[in-house]
């Protein structure tokens, strides 16, 4: 799955410029002007890094990095055209990973990026375990208490996205485009397939069910009722 990027940013034109740069080197956008807008897209859809502006009108770039803190990991680049000690600190306080002062090399801010999102993946190497169900990302291997599951290369991508987002809907078209990369058709059934197949591994063995239906939006990864 190719990564996506969040650029929060009140710049319109540094929006463009950085929205033209990050889809060139094959990452997946959202935008938001304003810091409301853009803690609405990382709740939402989840990205794999954030790019935020410290100064941004309404809930300011402070906030809004501590905010999304506060709800996870996800790494944050902040961007700022202010460059004393305090700043950076301020800054790093609230909970970014890493610090460009405006006017920046867009070599500097990618390199950057890449540095952040490989730090992510190195971390994210590890056991997504809900309930009695483990995922080992390193092995790409599935288990159900002592039970090894076989999955395919989509079947794996569908599973670690639920693990990875426990208790929260994951609407249709969100999981189409982090798992197939491309928006719901409205028609295909492909992902009912799928998750019908995935249930089958997973409760193989008259196991409780974990993957649940939210008629009309999408599913969830939670115990049952």
């Amino acid at each position: 799955m190719n990564e996506l990027i969040l650029i929060v940013e009140d710049n319109e034109a540094i929006v463009k410029v950085l929205q033209r740069t990050l889809i060139y080197e094959g990452y997946k956008v959202d935008t938001a002007l304003d810091g409301e807008t853009g803690l609405e897209l990382a709740e939402n859809n989840h990205p794999d890094l954030v790019v935020l502006d410290l100064m941004l009108p309404g809930i300011d770039g402070l906030e809004v990095c501590q905010r999304l803190r506060a709800k996870g990991n996800v790494p944050i680049l902040m961007l700022t055209a202010k460059d004393t000690i305090q700043d950076r600190v301020l800054g790093l306080d609230a909970g970014a990973d890493d610090y460009v002062v405006k006017p920046f090399e867009l070599e500097e801010l990618m390199a950057r990026v890449r540095a952040l999102l490989r730090r992510t993946q190195t971390d994210r190497a590890t056991m997504l375990t809900f309930e009695d169900l483990t995922l080992d990302t390193s092995t790409r291997q599935a288990f159900r208490n002592d039970r090894t599951i076989d999955l395919t290369a989509k079947e794996y991508d569908l599973l670690e996205l639920f693990l990875r987002h426990p208790h929260q809907v994951l609407t249709r078209e969100l999981i189409f485009d982090r798992v197939w990369g491309y928006d719901f058709g409205g028609e295909s059934n492909v992902l009912d397939v799928y998750i019908r197949y995935l249930r089958q591994k997973l409760e193989d063995k008259g196991e409780a069910r974990l993957i649940h239906t939210v008629r009309g939006v999408g599913y969830v990864l939670r115990k049952e009722n």
